[in-house]
């Protein structure tokens, strides 16, 4: 297969391949996609021209690439592993590259198993949540073969504002875990700076405005403070997937032997949430929890 990509498809239509798989469409490749729930995919067809298919096989036959977006280490088996995977339906020559945060094991595993095939392999964990998706701005942190990446980075580059390679296959898993630490940190301190400020009696907007330009200031308080201090947390990254994401990366602190004391107590924190029932409220929701103990 020559090295130009022409051809690719999109497993996942989810709140952040729907986008994705949306600027490849638009910047001329020729895209097939494959959804778990058909319709989506019908859906997502009729608005970019690109073909849907039934199976996630079915989907890369004749792909230069193909790109998976799905929940978790579980679901990224189904769809490219498993009877009508995509690597069933995968030319050797071809990539594969998985944007779902998953654990460094499947990405090890996935790129052995592409090997055998003659296939590339790429994990390419993205941030930047469903806004980052829509406006083709995520930062992706790759794992790989320095070939692979070279191929792979001018595609990814069409709704990414930074692609970069960490190392061999897992670097990108890895470095993702490393993103989710220190947000899980970032947005407790922001949540329990807001709660005092609140308790204080201080105008919360007001602090906002004047740390923000110090050494306190980051996107999350820069994104989330006004729906933080509205109590609106119907949107963004949802607390259910947080705690996937924090789970992966306890379990790889375990074997790393790396101590994780914040993120084990933040994760502790959003469980809390859940009960509440915000599994699906923004990661900024921590703060609902310190008003909800304050009236205890």
């Amino acid at each position: 297969m020559p090295n130009q990509i022409s051809t690719v498809a999109f497993i996942g239509l989810g709140v952040m391949g729907y986008p994705m798989a949306g600027h490849l469409a638009r910047a001329g490749l020729s895209v097939r996609v494959y959804n778990r729930t058909g319709a989506r995919a019908e859906s997502w067809s009729a608005e970019y021209g690109g073909s849907c298919h039934a199976t996630p096989a079915e989907a890369a036959e004749g792909a230069d690439l193909v790109l998976v977006c799905v929940g978790n280490d579980d679901d990224v088996r189904q769809v490219t592993l498993e009877e009508q995977g995509a690597l069933s339906g995968m030319q050797a020559g071809s990539l594969l590259v998985d944007h779902t945060t998953a654990s460094a094991d499947l990405a090890e595993q996935l790129d052995a198993a592409c090997r055998e095939q003659g296939i590339g392999f790429i994990d390419a964990p993205v941030s930047g949540g469903q806004q980052g998706a829509e406006n083709g701005v995520l930062t992706i942190m790759c794992g790989g073969t320095p070939a692979d990446f070279a191929r792979t980075e001018p595609i990814l580059s069409h709704y990414a504002r930074a692609v970069s390679l960490m190392g061999p296959a897992g670097s990108g898993q890895l470095t993702k875990m490393v993103n989710q630490i220190c947000i899980a940190g970032l947005v407790q301190g922001l949540a329990e700076g807001l709660h005092f400020a609140e308790q204080a009696g201080l105008d919360q907007q007001r602090v906002i405005e004047v740390i923000s330009q110090g050494a306190a200031g980051s996107w999350q308080m820069e994104n989330r403070h006004k729906t933080m201090i509205a109590d609106e947390y119907e949107h963004g990254f949802a607390v259910n997937w947080m705690r996937k994401d924090l789970g992966i990366c306890l379990e790889q602190a375990r074997r790393l032997q790396a101590r994780l004391p914040v993120t084990a107590l933040v994760d502790q924190f959003y469980g809390d949430v859940q009960v509440m029932g915000g599994g699906r409220w923004d990661t900024s929701s921590l703060l609902r929890r310190l008003r909800t103990l304050g009236r205890g």
